[in-house]
């Protein structure tokens, strides 16, 4: 069994590993939201740097109080709705401007985020019950963005056959709600974290 200071010293390293891996990809997909006109990447690409940006945040809060870290988490919470405004934003644009994504290069590009998001949501496992409510803040949020990016490769399978601007839309709506309901999650566990932390 590793001891208390050896398990909070890989802690740090994974979340560290996890915000650089996010911070590379969130160009990648960006980059290619903006070329192939896709709103669910262009969230999605937004949710990768708002990952960077927890994990990062969560590599400096360590060694903080646990009202602190409770605290913290209810900022990320609140974080967590940057991508859905992003979202709301491209729809927005989308309506005026309607074109269909390039269905190849989404599913690529979406398996791309998938493997991301999967090798970060296996690392973070195994830390989900330690720190509280801020590792649950990471480990949400990667298992949140796998689930989308399962969301966005079908979505460009299914474009295949329904050349529409639908699919995308959907998908981007998905991705929303399901950070809408992690950002509930997150300020649930930091209200809790604060409760034992007053005791």
């Amino acid at each position: 069994m590793p001891s208390l200071q050896n398990k909070e010293r890989l802690f740090r390293k994974s979340v560290l590993f996890v915000a650089l891996v996010n911070l590379c990809y969130f160009f990648v997909e960006f980059f290619v939201a903006r070329n192939i006109s896709s709103t669910a990447l262009f969230a999605d690409s937004i949710d990768f740097l708002e990952d960077t940006s927890v994990n990062m945040l969560i590599f400096l809060a360590v060694s903080w109080t646990y009202q602190n870290k409770a605290r913290l988490a209810k900022c990320l919470a609140i974080f967590l709705l940057v991508p859905a405004c992003a979202f709301l934003y491209t729809a927005w644009q989308k309506f005026y401007m309607p074109s269909v994504p390039d269905p190849s290069i989404l599913s690529l590009t979406g398996f791309g985020a998938l493997i991301i998001n999967v090798s970060c949501t296996y690392i973070l496992m195994q830390f989900r019950h330690h720190q509280g409510s801020l590792t649950r803040a990471a480990f949400l949020s990667a298992r949140n963005d796998a689930l989308a990016n399962i969301a966005i490769v079908l979505t460009g399978l299914i474009s295949f056959i329904w050349y529409s601007i639908w699919p995308d839309l959907i998908v981007g709506f998905f991705i929303m709600a399901i950070n809408l309901d992690a950002a509930k999650e997150i300020w649930e566990a930091s209200e809790n974290q604060e409760k034992d932390a007053t005791w």
